[in-house]
């Protein structure tokens, strides 16, 4: 929604896409839409990604640009129970997009990767440099999988492709499955929330109007070969293809305990914790190094986690009509 809104501001002309599924609540994402049809330069269209002759027709019917491709089953948990979902949409999705944008010779693919690409690796910060060879979810698996067939699209068929690894997005109209809103949720009720690795977790908490502040940058900035690219030590980031990969995070992580307790300032009200243990597919902790983000298009990531949550805490407020109370920091 964000990075459709930023675009229609600008006068761009935007088709949304969505299958609409019911991961999470559907009337949120209509609501979401709502936000957009205000606008004489949106249309939506609802459509599975797997749906190879329905995205067909659809790439057919319009003359679009470029592809701004954010659309995934999310959620690391949830991968252990419906691999077959990740599939479908992360795997067979992508590659219908892909083959859209082959066809039609779209100018430039911009498609979201994942900070859990980087799996078991434990170096952090996180570069997009470093190997990404040992994932340790299935959702991670299928965002690497990603990163592969768009060098495949790019140096076959010569398609400008931007990966961009997204570090733990959070904000207003975020999904109701991340900590922000089960937390948020959880406090304001007096209901005990979930704390995994008994805490012991480190994440970098990244904006969502620093998330496409830095997409709208990058779409504008088509993929292009790198003469630098050397087949001998290949760098992972970079190719003699028109293709790029993009860490987009804080590079500023923050402890789950922190989280929770800046959490608990915002909303006046002391969380109850159940301590857990580890659980399947995390990780210890991410970071982004930004850099090479920075260096290409001028910015990065900076809005404190304070004033993030305080946000997201309005907006849950005003969204819920509840009678929470909220206070100064």
């Amino acid at each position: 929604m964000y990075v459709a809104r930023c675009l229609l501001f600008r006068g761009d002309e935007v088709v949304g896409l969505d299958n609409m599924n019911p991961y999470y609540d559907v009337g949120l994402k209509r609501d979401r839409l709502a936000q957009l049809r205000c606008f004489e330069g949106f249309s939506f269209v609802e459509l599975d990604l797997a749906d190879t002759e329905g995205l067909s027709r659809l790439f057919e019917s319009r003359d679009f640009e470029r592809v701004v491709h954010l659309a995934a089953q999310a959620g690391v948990r949830y991968s252990l129970i419906n691999p077959t979902a990740y599939v479908n949409s992360n795997v067979v999705g992508f590659l219908n997009i892909l083959e859209g944008c082959r066809l039609k010779k779209i100018s430039h693919l911009i498609y979201a990767s994942s900070s859990s690409v980087y799996g078991a690796s434990t170096k952090l910060p996180f570069s997009v440099q470093d190997s990404v060879d040992h994932p340790v979810s299935l959702y991670a698996a299928t965002k690497k999988a990603n990163e592969l067939m768009a060098h495949a699209y790019s140096h076959l068929f010569r398609l400008p492709t931007t990966g961009l690894r997204f570090f733990t997005v959070y904000g207003p109209w975020g999904r109701p499955d991340m900590a922000p809103w089960l937390f948020t949720k959880a406090i304001l009720a007096d209901e005990p929330i979930s704390v995994f690795n008994d805490g012991n977790l480190l994440r970098d908490f990244t904006y969502i109007d620093d998330i496409a502040e830095a997409v709208i940058r990058i779409a504008d900035l088509v993929a292009a070969p790198d003469p630098s690219f050397d087949s001998t030590s290949p760098n992972p980031a970079i190719s003699d293809a028109p293709y790029r990969i993009y860490n987009i995070g804080n590079h500023e992580p923050v402890d789950l305990l922190t989280f929770i307790s800046t959490l608990e300032a915002v909303l006046g009200k002391t969380a109850i914790k159940n301590m857990l243990p580890m659980q399947a597919g995390d990780v210890l902790a991410t970071c982004a190094d930004v850099e090479d983000l920075a260096r290409a298009v001028d910015f990065a990531p900076r809005t404190p986690l304070g004033d993030g949550l305080r946000k997201f805490a309005e907006w849950y407020h005003e969204y819920h009509c509840s009678a929470s109370r909220l206070v100064s920091r």
